[in-house]
């Protein structure tokens, strides 16, 4: 806050600490140790003068005097018994009103947003689903066999044996290929859970991007081009970036993408595509002869923490109004 602004801001505060003295009755010798006092308000702002440069320090040294000046002639006048305590003259309707902070979209929205808008320009929907889901929706229809140690990659909320809370947003893959015809083209954000110990990495809640792309003629190529697009576009051209071969039951060939990090000086993992799995064309009905694609899912948390420096991903959740600020 500059110092203008805390010299309003001490006004208003004075004409609030004056209308309750009418209505609440407060001692006005109070006030005077407040704002006149050696250690007071006003004693304060003029050690802040310091902080201004030498062009602006006799602008807001006269400030500061007029400020003064008002607040000891209003303070004297009470003294006195010259203002009449039920009188309405200590309104100066032509001051400005209070500026009164107002909230700001959430940075993992802010970042959720410039995703969506990325691959929007690419010609992708964006479709929703499900936080709760069937197992076999979460897990079975995207080659996950029942008892198979990939389901161990993901710690999982049981609502009971055959209904969970989604352990990703993949499960609106299922849901897509079975209530429209390809092709199709969409991402599906939304928040899934994991039960995971919590860290300063690691969180049972969190945001995940799912893209889905259905053809005649989709190639590993394009999936790469895709990716490499959003990268630069989230991160900047000089990003640098690096795929590596990975497994999800659910695509074939798989892969994940890394991109440095200056700031820890290492390899960040963003996101894991692949190519679609035929089996999971098959279990929605998709002739896999015919039809192609590619998916990938990246951590909305991740991409944050690293885009704007976040040493901890529990600071996205404690609702500090000093860390959520600096996002306005």
């Amino acid at each position: 806050m500059s110092l203008k602004e805390k010299i309003e801001s001490v006004k208003n505060d004075f004409l609030t600490d004056v209308d309750n003295f009418h209505t609440q009755s407060k001692d006005i010798e109070q006030i005077r140790l407040k704002y006149l006092g050696r250690n007071g308000v006003i004693a304060d702002l003029f050690k802040n003068l310091d902080t201004a440069s030498k062009e602006d320090r006799p602008k807001y040294g006269q400030l500061l005097n007029q400020l003064k000046n008002d607040i000891t002639g209003k303070i004297d006048s009470y003294s006195s018994g010259q203002d009449n305590i039920d009188g309405n003259d200590i309104i100066d309707i032509a001051l400005p009103g209070k500026n009164y902070p107002i909230g700001s979209i959430h940075i993992l929205e802010q970042t959720l947003n410039e995703i969506k808008r990325i691959f929007n320009d690419i010609g992708f929907g964006v479709a929703y689903g499900p936080e709760i889901d069937d197992d076999y929706h979460n897990f079975g229809a995207l080659n996950f066999p029942e008892h198979h140690p990939a389901r161990d990659m993901q710690d999982t909320f049981f609502i009971d044996k055959d209904t969970v809370l989604r352990t990703h947003t993949s499960n609106v893959q299922i849901h897509l290929m079975e209530e429209n015809d390809p092709p199709l083209r969409f991402i599906v954000p939304g928040r899934v859970y994991r039960n995971e110990a919590i860290s300063y990495k690691s969180y049972c809640l969190f945001h995940q991007v799912e893209g889905l792309y259905v053809d005649e003629n989709v190639s590993f190529g394009q999936l790469k081009g895709c990716l490499e697009y959003f990268v630069k576009k989230m991160f900047g051209e000089n990003c640098k970036m690096r795929w590596r071969p990975s497994y999800f039951p659910f695509t074939e060939p798989s892969a994940e993408v890394d991109i440095w990090d200056d700031k820890r000086n290492q390899w960040m993992e963003i996101l894991g595509c692949g190519m679609v799995d035929p089996e999971v064309f098959n279990n929605v009905d998709y002739d896999s002869n015919i039809w192609h694609g590619y998916a990938f899912g990246m951590g909305v948390e991740r991409i944050a923490m690293l885009k704007y420096d976040i040493d901890d991903i529990r600071l996205f959740y404690n609702g500090d109004i000093r860390f959520l600020s600096q996002f306005r």
